[in-house]
């Protein structure tokens, strides 16, 4: 999954990371690759954080729709990619019997999104809050 990461340098300082859509999660780094390098395992651990905590892993949004916050002008955007798997283990077959008329509702969800019908049940379901 990528997450999109907003990294900002003020004179005299390192490069500061804020993950948007994982309040919380921070980084920083004395060189841009370094930045990035780090950011990466912040967004692990954090996520690590949520899966034990039980608590709902957000689910990221675009750079589009972060650029509109004030609070991260000025910032170099990055995307980070994440492997949920290696956080939330291997992949498991399931069998589960839906009528045909959500059936096709999920499916053309899941094309919109860009996403198979798998990984869109499971961001969905990841994204509910209870």
């Amino acid at each position: 999954m990528l997450y999109p990461i907003v990294i900002h340098k003020d004179p005299e300082s390192t490069f500061g990371v804020t993950v948007p859509d994982l309040p919380g999660c921070f980084s920083a780094g004395d060189t841009l690759d370094e930045a990035l390098r780090m950011s990466q395992e912040a967004i692990e651990l954090h996520i690590e954080g949520l899966l034990e905590d039980n608590d709902a892993v957000p689910i990221p949004h675009s750079i589009d729709e972060h650029q509109k916050s004030t609070e991260f002008q000025g910032g170099i955007w990055a995307l980070v990619d994440v492997d949920l798997d290696k956080l939330m283990g291997p992949a498991e077959r399931i069998n589960i019997t839906v009528p045909r008329f959500a059936l096709r509702k999920i499916d053309a969800a899941a094309a919109k999104a860009g996403m198979n019908r798998s990984q869109f049940l499971v961001r969905t379901a990841l994204s509910a809050s209870f």
